[in-house]
């Protein structure tokens, strides 16, 4: 429930934006304002299908299928995280990420992509220690809202930057072609900061909705965690994050602005509390 808040932040400003797109979409095509943004969340929903995410998702991200060997280790630990959970081989698709960062994370409501430097780096045990976090993400459904935000973002995210756009040229049109007219230049600098004030309001949408996304994501970490400790994994787990703050990731952010904008609590401290909860289970 808590995963939601973002979306009901963005949910308002989304209407707007999806509005203003509307609007002459309309003159072209006779459909109504409810059927278009019917139409639009139908779309989303369409991110949800495994084939989908497989066919279009895993692409954008930058994603791929795993290799002959990459499957083979991979298969090995997720196939135990898997059945400690009881949960089917089928519902999940495992995809890598070409990178020399220690990472993984899951998207929408399906993949879990690891990293190869992952891959190659982690031993076994601190491998499915990782996978079953990220399983932890889609069993407590923190995926699901995180996407739905998302796709609600586009349109917002699109009239900001449109709006920008044409504050700067605006702008720009009055500084090279109403020089002489102080009339004419009080209306062109009129234009520029309407158009300046409608994509801050879109754009502090956006930023109010990225702060509580954050925020909840930090607390979405925390409770993917403390499943990975009830699954009987929190060592491994809390071993591949020390590997993190040895590779130099996992700081905790120094002001107050990086804490706003950090999607996930330092290593070190979900360490600490990993070693906590394996405290209290024992």
């Amino acid at each position: 429930m808590t995963a939601l808040l973002p979306v009901v932040a963005i949910a308002p400003v989304w209407l707007a934006a999806l509005f203003v797109v509307w609007l002459p979409i309309r003159t072209v095509w006779d459909v109504t304002f409810t059927w278009f943004a019917m139409g639009y969340l139908a779309g989303g929903l369409l991110l949800f299908f495994r084939p989908v995410q497989v066919l279009l998702l895993t692409p954008l991200l930058g994603a791929r299928r795993p290799t002959r060997d990459e499957r083979a280790l991979l298969e090995t630990s997720w196939r135990s995280v898997l059945q400690a959970n009881d949960v089917p081989r089928h519902r999940y698709v495992l995809a890598v990420l070409p990178s020399d960062e220690l990472n993984a994370f899951a998207c929408g409501g399906h993949l879990v992509v690891v990293t190869t430097f992952a891959i190659d780096a982690l031993p076994r045990d601190e491998l499915t220690g990782v996978l079953a976090h990220e399983l932890s993400h889609h069993l407590g459904f923190h995926t699901i809202a995180l996407t739905i935000g998302q796709w609600l973002s586009v349109p917002v995210l699109a009239l900001a930057r449109v709006g920008f756009f044409l504050q700067n040229v605006a702008t720009a049109a009055t500084g090279a072609f109403a020089k002489g007219s102080s009339g004419i230049t009080a209306i062109g600098r009129l234009i520029a900061a309407m158009l300046t004030v409608i994509s801050w309001v879109f754009l502090s949408a956006l930023l109010i909705s990225n702060g509580l996304a954050n925020a909840v994501g930090r607390t979405a970490e925390f409770q993917a965690d403390r499943r990975v400790v009830g699954m009987g994994l929190g060592r491994p787990l809390a071993n591949a994050l020390r590997r993190v703050i040895v590779h130099g990731g996992g700081e905790r952010p120094s002001t107050f602005a990086e804490r706003i904008a950090s999607s996930h609590p330092s290593a070190l401290t979900r360490v600490t509390r990993i070693e906590a909860l394996l405290r209290t289970r024992r």
